[in-house]
């Protein structure tokens, strides 16, 4: 553990800035919840929260408007002085520098700013992408969740962030997956399951899925959606018109522990996604061992380098998925479970909380204000 860390009389007092805290909101359950006991944890959210933290996380909710977020986040300011104040969103990023200049305060808490890009550039809006041109510039360190991330940003980008720019891979809390899942095995017996889990948006490409799955399988076999989004009445009726609709089941947004089970109980994950930062969900699904087919798209390649086992199939192929469903559904229960147990070693080795936490610490360590104090209002 780095000395910032190992070494001090208390914990490393965080902000974290997270637009919704919610049941899938990737920088609760993978920047806070595993570091409960290890550091002094503080949220402010732009939205009401959809859940309430432990005890331990101080949460400074907003309420959906520009009041309520700027409200929220000067209380959480006059509270305590933080080593490291940690946005995760363009628009937070903008706010939480605008806030600290309003109220004369970016010298000192300005040292300690740290923000993590989340996505891929052609993922964000034009908006995000124009509010990360001030963002960049502004923090002591610009943290990129994957190299095929930062590689995405334009020039101009890049050079903004200059030395600051560092790549932490996301990675999951494998532990919490093994705990989920644990006595749960896939059955010798049963429907060939095919599961999808993300956000029904154009950017997942969802359709793609469903009619690969229609293409490559009939009878009892049966398909998972997980998810929600402004694709999913499209999605549903695509089902149907795919008269598919009888052998696909859509959950919505369910518990992150039952999205891992409902992955354990798969026997091949599909994510025909068309733009990632480092896709969490594929992570947490190997880690339950399902095997997985992924879209062509660098993170995914990034993800899946060193693991030949991987298949990797063009943007939008519906044969192209369609002919890995059919690969996966030839093979014995034992040899899916064999592929499964390959990617939960994978994933393990490259992809668990304690490394990504392990970088994090090193880059909370470059930029913590040990010294800080509070600040009068």
């Amino acid at each position: 553990m780095p000395m910032a860390e190992a070494s001090a009389e208390r914990p490393l007092r965080v902000l974290h800035l997270i637009l919704m805290l919610g049941e899938t909101n990737g920088q609760y359950n993978e920047h806070c919840l595993p570091m409960v006991g290890r550091r002094d944890l503080s949220v402010v959210t732009y939205f009401k929260p959809r859940l309430t933290p432990p005890s331990e996380i101080a949460l400074y909710a907003g309420d959906g408007s520009l009041r309520g977020f700027f409200r929220a986040l000067r209380r959480a300011l006059d509270a305590e002085p933080y080593d490291v104040v940690h946005a995760h969103a363009p628009e937070s990023g903008v706010l939480l520098v605008a806030g600290l200049f309003l109220w004369g305060r970016i010298g000192r808490v300005g040292r300690s700013l740290v923000y993590t890009v989340q996505d891929s550039f052609h993922d964000y809006s034009l908006r995000s992408r124009a509010l990360m041109l001030f963002v960049f510039p502004s923090y002591r360190r610009i943290v990129f969740c994957s190299h095929a991330a930062r590689a995405s940003f334009p020039r101009p980008w890049l050079r903004l962030a200059g030395r600051r720019a560092r790549v932490v891979p996301n990675a999951a809390d494998l532990e919490r997956v093994e705990r989920a899942v644990a006595g749960i095995s896939r059955p010798d017996a049963g429907p060939f399951t095919v599961i999808s889990v993300g956000r029904l948006e154009p950017v997942k490409d969802p359709g793609v899925a469903l009619a690969a799955f229609s293409a490559a399988t009939g009878g009892s076999d049966r398909m998972v959606v997980v998810g929600t989004g402004s694709l999913a009445a499209d999605v549903v009726q695509r089902a149907a018109q795919l008269d598919v609709a009888e052998r696909v089941r859509f959950t919505g947004l369910i518990d992150r522990d039952d999205v891992f089970r409902e992955c354990a109980r798969a026997d091949v994950f599909v994510s025909t996604s068309r733009g990632e930062g480092m896709p969490v969900a594929v992570i947490e699904a190997m880690a339950t061992g399902c095997p997985v087919v992924l879209s062509d798209i660098p993170p995914h390649r990034e993800l899946a380098d060193g693991a030949d086992f991987i298949p990797i199939v063009a943007l939008g192929d519906i044969d192209g998925f369609a002919h890995e469903i059919r690969r996966y559904r030839g093979m014995s229960r034992a040899e899916r479970v064999e592929v499964g147990r390959r990617g939960r070693d994978h994933v393990t080795a490259r992809f668990g909380l304690p490394l990504m936490h392990e970088r994090v610490s090193e880059i909370y360590g470059e930029v913590a204000a040990r010294d800080a104090k509070p600040v009068p209002a």
